[in-house]
């Protein structure tokens, strides 16, 4: 997630005077919300501003606001109340230790890169805190403020819950990793022994799986609920309807066994419920509450009943010729599982962008990244009456902002099944799948490209069937979302994407290359390898397509690639144009036995080792 600059002018004002303070110069993005335990303050993490903002939820006003040193996007309070964590995300992120009476930052924990969920410990002793492309968990002791260890995990972990007696950590990794052209491609929970301090044993979620976004554990303490976009992709993209594409859900874990329960969809026959992302759970774990922050709504669950339901279909299935109805392949492709134990609720006009949600007493509050409100409602109404409490004045958005706005709303789709961050995932990058795209026929697979440069990269696709990114955009419009946007969102589109800025990759050293990645350096760009010429200038492409010796049984024998660029490439994976190579080692070697694509058959280990690191450091 790319930070957000606003600039504000606060001398100690509140209330409405504090809101006309703030400057409109860019949205707030409210991202992540804590709830304290009395009820009546919330608190809301707004990455655009680099402020936690303090919130009276019985005025509905904004009471202070809290300056932070980075983006802010994950929130813990203590169990008292009185101690705030707030995760900064950057390079080398920071933990803003926060005291809630004083309503100022009183102490900093360092952290890894873009730290996000932080998750206190039930006795509140430890902070767990994901690095999210640092790939692993920090575990933090608080009496000595030091960072005990790093946990590795598999992917982009950017959500994380404890389980009640301290023993277990779950942790949602956000893409699937190894190769795309597998017969299994799925992210998966990672499951963290705390007294150990590793990886016991891995959840993985259905085939297509990824885009996981919360992961919450149940007032009980019996399950745990991950959200996440349940992909279809192994289908040619040919129609939308009926979740042909994508579908969006909730996978429930028992953690009395510590084993997927089942996966639930979240959208009916006709109407897509794009881009789940918070869940919340009542005090007494009777409801459950899923953000759609594609479709802005929110649904509401009777948890109980929908176990319910589900046993009801396993004893069937357990029954001499029942049919086999709670398999987790059948509950995964039923639409209707939730017909009678589900709410939708839109939010309220003008509310867009619901990402994190909190129950607070008998009121759902969800954050609403694009509108700068928070929503509130009312469990006990009839109808969930809701309202808007705004955080600051109505956004007024640049181009490009409408742009990123129209690329998260699922509105712009058919039926609501899916936006372009579907697939294109954390901000324009990648969801680690292959598609069938009709674009240059069917049958031919490939890898979902990060759009970070497109516009400075042309042409546009693996083997550059569209001149340009610009054209890109319109077809996908209408041959992925299924809709024809007036010209001023396709423009607005173009606009965003331009914007898309490279983040430091995680190899580097205090912003610098290694010295491994030095040596790899000299030798991407000596005569040795001869990287440099097709992967040349400062965005390492010369623009051109080649025939580079990794056509598959799918492809045409007259099938060139385009040269892509390598700026952040080390968070595209997996490569190639058809997902092949799960790392750039194997593209190195494995899939470049001919030296098609650089010399490197005659490099040494220690030497792949080098060239490796560079590229992995761009």
């Amino acid at each position: 997630m790319k930070a957000r600059l606003v600039h504000w002018f606060f001398f100690g004002l509140c209330g409405g005077q504090l809101l006309a303070a703030i400057s409109d110069s860019r949205w707030l993005a409210p991202s992540s919300l804590a709830a304290a335990p009395d009820g009546q303050t919330m608190y809301v993490a707004c990455a655009g501003a680099g402020r936690v903002l303090v919130v009276d939820l019985a005025t509905r006003k904004v009471a202070k606001a809290i300056a932070t040193p980075a983006t802010p996007i994950g929130l813990a309070l203590t169990s008292d109340g009185g101690t705030l964590f707030v995760s900064c995300a950057a390079a080398r992120s920071e933990i803003c230790v926060v005291d809630v009476n004083q309503a100022r930052v009183t102490s900093r924990l360092s952290a890894g890169h873009t730290a996000m969920a932080p998750v206190l410990s039930p006795d509140g002793k430890t902070l767990y805190v994901c690095n999210r492309f640092d790939d692993d968990v920090s575990v933090i002791r608080l009496a000595t403020r030091q960072e005990l260890r790093r946990i590795p995990v598999r992917r982009e972990p950017v959500a994380a819950a404890i389980t009640r007696d301290g023993r277990f950590l779950l942790v949602a990794n956000h893409l699937p990793t190894g190769r795309a052209d597998g017969e299994r491609i799925g992210a998966v929970v990672s499951v963290i022994d705390t007294a150990r301090g590793a990886v016991v044993k891995e959840l993985e979620l259905p085939d297509g799986s990824g885009s996981l976004q919360d992961l919450r554990i149940s007032p009980d303490g019996r399950f745990a609920v991950v959200t996440h976009i349940l992909a279809r992709f192994r289908l040619p993209t040919l129609q939308i309807d009926r979740g042909w594409m994508n579908t969006n859900a909730k996978t429930i874990i028992a953690l009395d066994r510590m084993e997927v329960l089942n996966t639930v969809l979240l959208d009916t026959l006709d109407s897509g419920s794009a881009n789940p992302w918070g869940v919340a759970w009542s005090a007494e774990g009777g409801t459950l509450v899923v953000a759609h922050a594609g479709t802005h709504e929110v649904s509401v669950i009777d948890f109980p009943k929908l176990l319910g339901k589900l046993a009801v279909r396993a004893a069937d299935e357990a029954r001499p010729g029942g049919e086999k109805t709670c398999a987790a392949s059948s509950v995964a492709n039923d639409l209707s599982i939730l017909a009678d134990v589900r709410t939708r609720r839109p939010l309220p006009e003008g509310d867009f962008g619901p990402r994190s949600v909190v129950v607070a007493g008998r009121r759902i509050y969800t954050a609403n990244y694009f509108s700068d409100t928070l929503t509130a409602i009312d469990l006990d109404s009839r109808h969930l009456r809701a309202e808007t409490i705004p955080l600051g004045p109505k956004p007024r958005m640049t181009v490009a902002q409408r742009g990123e706005f129209h690329f998260n709303d699922a509105r712009a789709c058919f039926q609501g099944w899916q936006s372009c961050a579907s697939c294109h995932a954390g901000g324009g990058r990648v969801d680690a799948l292959n598609w069938d795209l009709v674009n240059d026929g069917t049958g031919n697979p490939k890898n979902t490209k990060s759009l970070l440069l497109a516009f400075q990269t042309p042409p546009s696709m693996s083997i550059g069937v569209r001149e340009s990114a610009g054209t890109a955009v319109r077809s996908g419009v209408r041959h992925i979302l299924f809709t024809m946007q007036p010209p001023e969102v396709d423009a607005a589109l173009d606009a965003y994407l331009k914007t898309l800025k490279a983040l430091p990759s995680p190899r580097l050293e205090d912003g610098k290359l290694s010295l491994s990645a030095r040596r790899g350096k000299k030798l991407f760009h000596g005569s040795q390898t001869g990287c440099a010429r097709c992967h040349s200038g400062p965005l390492f492409t010369d623009l051109k397509s080649y025939d580079v010796g990794t056509h598959n049984r799918f492809d045409k024998t007259t099938d060139v690639f385009d040269t892509p660029t390598l700026i952040e490439v080390w968070r595209t994976a997996p490569y190639l144009h058809d997902g092949s190579a799960a790392t750039l080692r194997e593209v190195l070697t494995a899939a470049n036995r001919h030296d098609r694509h650089g010399l490197t058959s005659q490099l040494t280990a220690d030497e792949i080792n080098d060239l490796v690191e560079y590229l992995l450091s761009q």
